[in-house]
């Protein structure tokens, strides 16, 4: 059964790829399980009706943590590094010593095999692969692209492979030392990576098949691609290192910052922790160092750090001894970091949203209204306007009631182009259009409006409400000199300042939030649309019911851009296809 505090976690979860682990009231992680989509994973355990162990072991959650990610591949890898360090009693998968496989490519003859450790130093490795059929796929088509050698040991006598030109034959003559070396380095740029000509001629090869109808065999090297794919992906949870280091993210906002501190050992990810802490100087390395030294206090200190935040590999060395400090500017090391800095700013975001949850939200209202000096205001209302250099201008408004979101009160407005880039012009004209129709229909009005900015944005709304003839209480959240919000302002300019340690502080940061969230998310389709009827323009033969056929069958821009010249022209005119297609590719 999913409580309300649970529902409140779910809701603020990412929709981004990660792993979530489970935790019991006692904090023991219990369940670690990999999510493409971590909000949408997580809900569907409270969500359906669930039996056997899935029943029980969601009986017993009380709480959950996240390590977001920045694809499927890592979470793949990561889960399996998490299950086998803290063997959850709800896992019953991977529980073994068993690893993700790597491809080895022996340095002395190129020859290439599946490898689950990686401590041969006669091999160089490449992955792990999440899937153990996309690393032999892999190994299959460098087998038929280069001319490695096939055999485990050597035959007496020439194999087909030589006879089809993708084997060099060492059974039959000797192989110069300088031509296994030449071989060595293609295929190591291969499973590098660096096969855009490998994945050229094989698409060339998947086009050819489907234009003679063997679709079969399309399909093979339609998977032959995929896999090239999966090679070339970069993962930012496991390493070729094999040292114990932690990585450190960091971000800031609101007077706040957030450390995120990536646990790596023996080159794998095995764990995440984030700080959260008040900022007394913003981005100060001093302040940073300090709250470091304090985390490994507690705990023993890895023998490197690696971060790329400016000035505390000075400040660290100074507090911490026989710790090294790197500073990556590229490369995999760089990658962990951002990984690092995208978990912190997760971790913030978290901390404003969570914080209190157990606070009687309707207290808090009557707090809010006690400051602002009117009745308690059980409904409110946001807005807030999106747009890039005054194009694709929209604005958002968003409801809460007894300080819970009331999405079927959200709102959209697309903007006249004659307000775009005014944000005070978009705001009048987004109130009036929300508040002339509420009051036409006879509907309640809130009892609070909450506008993102100072006096301007206030007095604008209060233009739009005297034009629609409607009265409504409104306040600002204004903001200092930093740009972090500070407190509420009237519309007299009086500023009521709100300690951001406390529970009001964090409600009002929720909503704000939220308003950001929901404009932004509404812009960015418009603009993808936008983009998509760019592409739709000028093409012959692409009317209005084609284009809606295509839209259907294309929901994004990036769906469309994948789409083969084939499949194009199963909804189109083959030469409307064609055009869609070269415009699409800017050929």
């Amino acid at each position: 059964m999913m409580t309300e505090r649970l529902r409140e976690l779910i809701a603020l979860l990412p929709d981004k790829p990660g792993v979530y682990l489970m935790k019991d009231d006692g904090g023991n992680i219990i369940y670690i399980g990999k999510a493409k989509n971590l909000r949408k994973r997580v809900s569907q355990y409270f969500l359906r009706p669930q039996s056997g162990k899935v029943a029980a072991m969601v009986g017993h959650v009380y709480e959950f943590d996240t390590i977001v990610l920045s694809s499927e591949k890592e979470a793949f890898i990561l889960e399996m590094n998490l299950i086998q360090t803290h063997y959850p009693r709800y896992n019953i998968m991977l529980m073994d010593d068993s690893h993700y496989p790597y491809i080895a490519l022996r340095r002395s003859d190129a020859y290439l095999k599946i490898a689950r450790k990686t401590g041969d130093r006669r091999y160089l490795y490449f992955g792990p692969y999440p899937e153990s059929r996309s690393a032999y796929l892999t190994i299959d088509i460098a087998n038929k692209i280069f001319p490695t050698r096939k055999c485990r040991t050597l035959p007496k006598k020439p194999c087909l492979y030589y006879h089809m030109g993708q084997c060099l034959a060492p059974c039959l003559h000797e192989i110069k030392d300088e031509e296994f070396k030449r071989l060595y380095e293609e295929v190591k740029r291969f499973l590098a990576g660096d096969n855009l000509e490998a994945k050229a001629s094989l698409k060339k090869l998947m086009d050819k098949a489907v234009e003679e109808l063997r679709f079969e065999e399309a399909a093979g090297y339609k998977k032959m691609i995929d896999s090239l794919k999966s090679t070339s992906e970069s993962q930012s949870v496991e390493s070729r290192r094999t040292n114990n280091y932690d990585v450190v993210g960091y971000s800031s906002r609101e007077g706040y910052f957030a450390l995120s501190v990536m646990l790596y050992r023996k080159g794998r990810l095995l764990g995440k922790e984030n700080l959260v802490y008040p900022s007394y100087n913003e981005a100060d390395p001093e302040e940073v160092a300090e709250r470091l030294a304090e985390y490994y206090l507690r705990r023993e200190p890895p023998k490197e750090l690696v971060t790329s935040f400016p000035g505390l590999k000075e400040a660290i060395e100074a507090l911490l001894d026989n710790v090294k400090i790197t500073e990556p500017k590229e490369g995999l090391l760089l990658d962990e970091v951002k990984l690092a800095t995208l978990n912190a700013k997760e971790g913030l975001d978290a901390h404003f949203s969570h914080g209190r949850l157990e606070e009687d939200g309707l207290a808090l209202l009557e707090e809010l209204g006690e400051i602002l000096g009117i009745d308690t205001p059980y409904h409110i209302e946001l807005f807030d306007n999106s747009h890039i250099q005054g194009a694709q201008a929209v604005s958002a408004e968003v409801a809460y009631i007894n300080s819970k979101p009331a999405k079927k009160l959200y709102r959209k407005f697309l903007l006249s182009e004659e307000h775009a880039g005014d944000d005070f012009a978009s705001m009048r004209e987004a109130v009036y259009r929300r508040y002339s129709r509420m009051k036409e229909a006879g509907e309640k009005l809130p009892d609070l409006l909450l506008l993102d900015g100072g006096l301007p944005q206030i007095h604008a709304a209060e233009e739009a409400l005297d034009k629609a003839g409607v009265r409504i209480n409104h306040a600002g959240l204004y903001k200092n000199e930093r740009h972090q919000t500070e407190g509420l302002i009237d519309s007299s300019g009086k500023k009521y300042p709100i300690d951001k340690k406390s529970p009001l502080f964090y409600l009002l940061m929720r909503m704000q939030d939220e308003v950001h969230r929901y404009a932004i998310s509404f812009h960015k389709k418009k603009r993808s649309k936008a983009m998509v009827e760019d592409v739709y323009e000028g093409i012959k033969g692409l009317g209005p019911k084609r284009r809606l056929l295509l839209d259907s069958q294309y929901p994004s821009l990036e769906r469309l851009f994948m789409a083969s010249k084939e499949e194009l022209s199963q909804i189109l005119p083959k030469e409307s296809a064609e055009a869609l297609y070269e415009k699409l590719h800017g050929k």
